[in-house]
């Protein structure tokens, strides 16, 4: 009799995977939450130490020290954040309503960052520091669900992938928009006054974002949210314990996202000073759609490769384009060549950790019996992005700084060239590799998760059987 229930209970697991299928509606407006984000966040990565100190006019040095000071107090919020989440009742689930209380602060306070305000110059470092922390806590508010929902939009892996795939697609489309128009509008909006222009442009796109992000909350639904308890904080914390395929994706996400922005925060003073044309920010900026094709392509490769074997291929890809571009010196359309496999094997690397976090959630109830989404996901994505990102975008800042950088010369000395050309080219391309090293490791884990995802469903549908009798 116990057999009987017991193939019962598995059949039922399985076909309960099975047919957890996700609309493509919903796929499509959860990436909508993405490419909301993106449109104005990818503007604090790739132009925020630029901005800060060739537009808003503090030093180098200054400006990558409040950028780490930003990242720290914004990396220790992100898993209170996750704790936030997983402590979240309503009406809508734990993390849908964050999209609605969120769309507006995050919006309004990016586009604070990006005005310059008449004040002196001790004024304004407080003023930069203080939106600049502002905003990135809003953003850690509006990413942390964003990530955390996904286990709760479906219960069956390849759907999650769909849909976190789909999502990155249209957070690229995002990015793409930010980083390819807004200094050409900003030029257009502000008619030469450079500031008023950032102003503007920055503005045009809040509201663009703050719609996108209405549309995905009237969209998106969880699932089995009433059914779900309260999670303390220190059961938080316990479902860290033993999960090692998580502390894994946690390491590997915040040297990729160190690598990442590092590349990012030179970018604009690598062309404008290394290859003297400042329209070069713009147009490789832009070319960086070329990514979307590797992150269209994950869930295709995910079924030779899996997906350690994915995004260690993609790092390297990513890797190889680094070095493509350190060879090609000054001659453009060699660049190019060499940005494209960079961002294609960048691109597709992001789906895979924001993916693969997700899968480690289920890791944990299975070790634990505790599901704290909020929490893991919040330390494997929201966490890695601030942290990783603020790090990165340091070590840029103090690199440039050490070899006399300054924003005031029109021309930069031999050492401060090289510096910019060793911060955008070489420094990414070593941690990038120290990233795929962690992923080697993380194989272990993929041979055991179908058990974990087969094992979770028989519980589920356990726990259904019971609650019907």
């Amino acid at each position: 009799m116990s057999s009987n229930n017991t193939d019962q209970n598995v059949a039922a697991a399985q076909a309960m995977l099975a047919s957890d299928k996700l609309p493509f509606h919903r796929k499509l407006t959860y990436g909508f939450t993405d490419m909301a984000g993106n449109l104005l966040y990818t503007l604090v990565g790739s132009y925020m130490l630029y901005f800060f100190t060739n537009v808003f006019g503090l030093a180098v040095g200054t400006a990558g020290s409040l950028l780490l000071l930003g990242r720290f107090i914004d990396a220790l919020g992100a898993p209170v954040m996750g704790v936030l989440v997983d402590h979240t009742h309503s009406k809508y689930g734990k993390n849908r309503p964050w999209f609605l209380w969120m769309a507006l602060p995050f919006t309004i306070s990016i586009w604070l960052l990006f005005t310059t305000p008449s004040l002196g110059s001790t004024a304004k470092i407080i003023y930069a520091g203080a939106m600049y922390i502002i905003a990135e806590l809003a953003y850690t508010a509006l990413s942390t669900p964003i990530t955390s929902v996904l286990p709760n939009l479906s219960a069956n892996s390849d759907e999650r992938t769909s849909a976190n795939s789909i999502r990155m697609v249209l957070g690229n489309v995002g990015n793409f928009f930010a980083v390819t128009f807004v200094m050409p509008l900003a030029s257009f909006l502000g008619n030469g006054n450079e500031r008023r222009g950032w102003s503007l442009a920055v503005g045009v796109y809040a509201v663009i974002a703050f719609i996108f992000l209405m549309i995905a909350f009237f969209d998106m639904r969880e699932k089995n949210i009433a059914e779900e308890k309260i999670i303390t904080i220190r059961e938080s914390v316990k479902a860290t314990k033993k999960n090692w395929p998580w502390v894994l994706i946690v390491l590997a996400n915040l040297l990729l996202w160190t690598a990442y922005s590092a590349r990012n925060a030179a970018l604009p003073y690598y062309f404008q000073y290394n290859l003297d044309n400042k329209s070069l920010i713009s147009i490789f900026n832009g070319f960086s759609i070329i990514q979307i094709i590797g992150m269209a392509s994950v869930p295709f490769i995910v079924k030779y490769l899996h997906k350690w074997g994915t995004t260690v291929l993609m790092l390297g890809m990513t890797m190889v384009g680094q070095i493509w571009i350190g060879f090609a010196g000054t001659n453009v359309t060699s660049a190019l060549i060499g940005w494209f496999l960079a961002c294609i094997g960048s691109g597709s690397a992001m789906t895979m950790f924001f993916s693969m976090v997700g899968d480690t959630v289920d890791f944990g109830e299975w070790k634990t019996g505790i599901r704290a989404n909020g929490f893991l996901t919040a330390m494997g994505a929201s966490f890695c992005i601030q942290m990783g990102s603020g790090i990165g975008s340091f070590v840029a800042a103090r690199i440039l700084a050490a070899f006399g950088f300054t924003a005031a010369k029109a021309v930069q000395t031999a050492g401060s060239l090289s510096a910019i050309s060793f911060t955008f080219v070489w420094v990414p391309v070593i941690i990038y590799a120290l990233s795929a090293v962690c992923m080697v490791f993380y194989r272990k884990w993929e041979k055991h998760e179908p058990i974990v995802t087969e094992e979770l469903a028989e519980r589920r549908a356990r726990e259904e059987a019971t609650t019907e009798e």
